[in-house]
């Protein structure tokens, strides 16, 4: 059964079954997806600033913000407001256009990129067909608005910053696809949705970890650089080339390049529990929960159940990859350049492709393991 239902004809027609006429519900549904990715992604960033603060704080035997709200978590808003108020600086032999667009260009990509991940049964804004294709397609947009900040800025240290920036992003973009790939090929569809529920039949035994570990750890480290994240934050490597690309900006400009960051590590997390933990799937399959405890799937209050635990499920598998790359932070030191490069292409390009073609080889000999 698929339990993955669009949102957009969901609301569309609840729109309609209130008394609009069909026209007026599409038109008032286009910009709900914007303020729904809005609420979310801003949610989100509050929540992992938070975390950041709070789970470094105890990596170091500290306790972190503590006065700003109960145990600090109206920090965050803090800092937003204070960036929104500080004074927005162009340096004067800057280009202001690209000074601007950079940063754009930077979040606007991650934000759409929310469009096709389901954090629930019934809980996906555009149920794509080529929800990954657009994903990836997406995630190359991000190196050239980095390129731009580095560029425009008229600084030596930007320009390093990002000129990393964009020669890590490729470097990791190709190895990253490749993983995907193998996923896609297991689950014959691009679609997010078709990708959770060919995990769905049995339980944590279904979930893609177990046929693509290869693919998880190639993904994850991925994930990691493309987010910038230690030990891959060559970019923006503070003792090295000061700020790196945002070296120049101040204001809502430099907010938006932190609140891409984060989005982008929440991105990441929600597509690694979608890709390979199952998503909103339980370590036991729902329709053995049913039997056990005597009830139909179809009961009201039993989908009303089965849909917060699932909603909590990929909350839960979320968090825990924002704890890992937290933890990570603190604990690896910062790799070089050249080494960064040379995982990227010598060691996780080729992986990938062998990691390709051997699910490729598999799929044809064991169809019913591997999706055939």
């Amino acid at each position: 059964m698929n339990q993955g239902i669009d949102l957009q004809g969901s609301v569309i027609q609840l729109l309609v079954d209130l008394g609009l006429p069909p026209q007026v519900a599409k038109v008032i549904w286009i910009p709900l997806p914007m303020f729904l990715m809005l609420a979310v992604a801003t949610v989100g960033v509050l929540v992992a600033v938070w975390l950041e603060r709070k789970i470094s704080a105890a990596v170091q035997q500290r306790i972190g913000p503590e006065y700003a709200g109960p145990l600090g978590v109206l920090q965050p808003a803090a800092d937003g407001l204070k960036l929104i108020f500080k004074e927005d600086i162009v340096p004067t032999k800057a280009d202001p256009i690209l000074f601007t667009l950079g940063p754009i260009l930077v979040v606007l990509p991650v934000f759409i990129s929310y469009l096709i991940v389901p954090f629930g049964q019934n809980l996906i804004i555009s149920d794509l067909s080529i929800a990954i294709f657009l994903w990836i397609a997406l995630s190359s947009v991000a190196p050239i608005g980095l390129l731009m900040a580095g560029y425009s800025s008229n600084n030596k240290y930007s320009l390093l910053g990002g000129l990393r920036a964009a020669a890590q992003s490729i470097s990791y973009e190709i190895p990253l696809a490749l993983a995907v790939l193998a996923i896609v090929m297991m689950s014959n569809s691009l679609s997010t949705i078709d990708i959770v529920e060919q995990q769905n039949s049995y339980g944590i035994l279904g979930w893609n970890v177990w046929r693509q570990p290869v693919g998880f750890l190639i993904f994850w480290i991925c994930a990691l650089a493309e987010c910038e994240r230690l030990p891959f934050d060559l970019p923006e490597a503070e003792e090295e080339l000061v700020a790196g690309y945002q070296t120049e900006y101040a204001g809502m400009k430099f907010g938006l390049f932190y609140v891409g960051s984060y989005v982008n590590l929440i991105l990441s997390a929600l597509l690694v529990s979608v890709l390979y933990f199952g998503g909103w799937t339980l370590p036991i399959p729902i329709e053995l929960i049913a039997q056990w405890i005597g009830v139909s799937e179809t009961t009201p209050w039993f989908q009303v159940i089965a849909a917060v635990l699932g909603i909590t499920m990929v909350l839960l598998k979320t968090y825990f990859f924002v704890f890992l790359a937290i933890l990570l932070r603190w604990t690896l030191p910062r790799v070089r350049i050249d080494q960064l490069l040379n995982l990227g292409w010598k060691f996780l390009l080729p992986v990938g492709l062998v990691n390709l073609l051997l699910t490729a080889a598999l799929k044809l000999a064991f169809p019913f393991a591997f999706g055939g």
